[in-house]
């Protein structure tokens, strides 16, 4: 089965090594990887897709909390979430040929962010199977594909709040409910009529 772990890690040399050495050790190979600045200063979000058995998920992710500057890990590949990927595709176009890749970017709500007078390049964001398709339409077509460059995917679940996040909106991990305003508070500059 396909993992997703997320894991807030310490801006620091050495940490993606570290996570790396981790897979190689355990015999694990990982099918995507992205690393960005995260919404906490001095974090950066990792998020590494990988195949493997439920147990050796759950050996993963307790194994990737051990390491040395990893502060958070969650494994959401079950979870409700929303996975993207970013797609940068060259393809070879002349004057005569251009206006069947712009047709097919419009199909595919992708963009041209680079146009010279023998190539041009789309930029799509979407899940794989979208970019996937793109890639071989154009595969199929008249314009070669002269490169590639993906971003891996990147992962975030829907609607529900890690305790990282509770901490960061103001409100404590176990009290969810405590978050939610009263019924009978009006919202802040409203005016309260006496009952």
């Amino acid at each position: 089965m396909m993992h997703t772990f997320v894991a807030y890690v310490e801006d620091l040399p050495g940490v993606l090594t570290r996570v790396a050495s981790l897979f190689r050790r355990l015999n694990i190979n990982i099918h995507s990887l992205t690393v960005g600045h995260s919404e906490r200063a001095g974090l950066s979000r990792m998020t590494v897709v990988c195949e493997a058995s439920a147990e050796a998920g759950n050996r993963i992710r307790a194994s990737l909390f051990k390491l040395e500057n990893v502060v958070d890990v969650d494994d959401i590949a079950q979870a409700p979430s929303v996975t993207r990927e970013l797609a940068l595709i060259k393809v070879a176009a002349t004057k005569d040929t251009r206006s069947a890749v712009f047709e097919l970017a419009e199909v595919f709500r992708a963009r041209i962010v680079d146009l010279t007078a023998e190539s041009l390049m789309i930029e799509m964001t979407g899940v794989e199977s979208k970019i996937e398709g793109l890639i071989q339409v154009l595969n199929e077509g008249d314009n070669p594909i002269l490169e590639i460059c993906r971003s891996g995917k990147m992962t975030m679940r829907r609607g529900h709040h890690t305790s990282s996040v509770l901490r960061a909106l103001g409100a404590g991990a176990d009290d969810d409910a405590a978050e939610q305003e009263p019924a009978d508070v009006a919202p802040e500059g409203a005016a309260v009529e006496p009952e």
